[in-house]
């Protein structure tokens, strides 16, 4: 009956066993070069925006687009969801309950010990009572870890797109930036030409050519800063979204730059910790580590261990007996454990105030700072406004003969320097708009779209 008894116990084990199977690494190939080449299912996307927006990269992709492909291609992602996995799996393994344990005793003495004597065995199954105790928490600490993985994922991803929406930015407006000033190195090499050949013909002297070539050599270096800054960018956005570095990525032109809605931005800064996944996130490590303190708690109780064994002597007498293991809480108690669970807890609990004090001072600074640039942007176009006819006149006069070159060169240096400004300002515009956005839990709107141009 016991040889019986132990052998079902066995095959009920073995049947639940898991298999093993290899999974080799392998050669690990190229990113692929084109975003054509990438499936894109925009209707799992995790923001709505994403999800209504059409992804064809065959003209070019706009900023939804950019942010779209970064969500589901981003190399840091694809790990970040594989660490969604293992928690999922560890909250799994938190909610399975603790094996009974099987103990099997057998006399081994080659002696009969005198007549009708058997040989004795025993057999007992065992379980740890006190396991059940914390079980509860345990499996809630691990649910609150999920929840917690699964939004700083979401937070991740917020992240990318924001970065990816960065370098998108910085690329359009910085080649619109290199249009200006290639335009104005025209001006300024046609002007280092001319006063170079009025040099050679003894009408100026070297004083009157010296500053024109030194503002060429200047643009000259200028747009190499700017080249070699559009180049890293372009690289940097290709790693983002998984691309082959090599690849040169076609981008449609931005959508005009907008300010944020401060109304709304203020409207979502008094539901920050509702709406941000980081502190959300924080929020469920928060509740984990709560529900791990409860845990330490339910620990400083004795441990019980409840067995029933079943027995048999030499001189084959059977028995049934009861063991009941108990743990003296005498010295440990789990003290040390409750500590370390409780100041976890107050960090926690501390990091979470300081996150949204952090959060609310840094919107509230880009705020702040969208107020300057609308006065400085407003500024800048009064500015350009009183600066183009100018220049059209300037131009018509000059044809005529009756304006000086050299003056109409000044005057069209001055407006493309307020052009070149204007599109710094309005890059800083848009690269806050994205930040703010992410700061308050905003989904980037369908406007920044290329194909919503007008």
């Amino acid at each position: 009956m016991a040889q019986r008894f132990v052998s079902t116990i066995l095959c009920l084990a073995l049947a639940g066993c898991a298999d093993y199977r290899p999974l080799p690494l392998g050669p690990v190939p190229e990113l692929p070069g084109n975003p054509g080449l990438i499936q894109v299912d925009t209707h799992s996307l995790p923001f709505a925006v994403l999800a209504a927006h059409p992804f064809d990269p065959r003209d070019g992709l706009d900023e939804i687009e950019v942010a779209t492909l970064a969500v589901v291609n981003n190399p840091d992602l694809k790990l970040a969801r594989a660490d969604l996995a293992v928690s999922r799996a560890q909250a799994f393994a938190a909610g399975l309950l603790p094996d009974p344990q099987l103990a099997l005793a057998g006399d081994l003495s080659s002696s009969a010990g005198g007549p009708g004597a058997t040989r004795a065995f025993s057999f007992g199954l065992s379980y740890d009572v006190g396991a059940l105790i914390s079980h509860a928490a345990g499996q809630r600490a691990a649910q609150a870890e999920v929840r917690k993985t699964d939004l700083a994922l979401l937070w991740q991803e917020w992240q990318v797109v924001s970065q990816a929406r960065l370098a998108f930015v910085r690329l359009s407006h910085g080649r619109r930036l290199l249009a200006v000033l290639e335009e104005n190195r025209k001006l300024f090499a046609d002007r280092a030409a001319r006063t170079e050949q009025a040099q050679q013909r003894g009408l100026l002297t070297s004083d009157a050519v010296l500053p024109n070539l030194t503002a060429l050599q200047d643009i000259d270096k200028q747009m190499f800063d700017l080249q070699r800054q559009l180049n890293q960018t372009a690289h940097e956005l290709n790693t983002l979204l998984g691309l082959d570095a090599r690849y040169e990525l076609r981008l449609q032109d931005g959508a005009p730059d907008a300010f944020a809605d401060e109304d709304a931005a203020q409207a979502a800064l008094a539901e920050l910790p509702q709406r941000r996944p980081d502190l959300r996130a924080l929020v469920a490590g928060y509740a984990a580590q709560d529900q791990r303190y409860r845990a330490a708690l339910l620990a400083q109780f004795p441990a019980l261990n409840v067995g029933l064994t079943r027995s048999r002597d030499n001189s084959n007498v059977y028995s049934n007996s009861l063991g009941i293991t108990l743990s003296l809480p005498l010295l440990n108690r789990n003290r040390g454990n409750i500590a370390i669970e409780q100041a976890t807890r107050q960090k926690l609990h501390d990091e979470y105030q300081v996150r949204v004090q952090a959060a609310r001072n840094e919107i509230r600074a880009i705020l702040d700072q969208q107020r300057l640039d609308r006065r400085q942007l407003e500024s800048v176009d009064a500015a350009l406004a009183r600066l183009e006819p100018l220049i059209r006149n300037s131009q018509l006069a000059g044809r005529a003969g009756l304006v000086d070159a050299l003056a109409y060169a000044n005057a069209r240096a001055a407006l493309l320097a307020k052009e070149a400004e204007r599109i710094a300002l309005r890059q800083q515009i848009a690269e806050q708009r994205v930040a703010l956005q992410t700061l308050l839990g905003i989904a980037p709107d369908a406007s920044t779209s290329g194909h919503q141009q007008q």
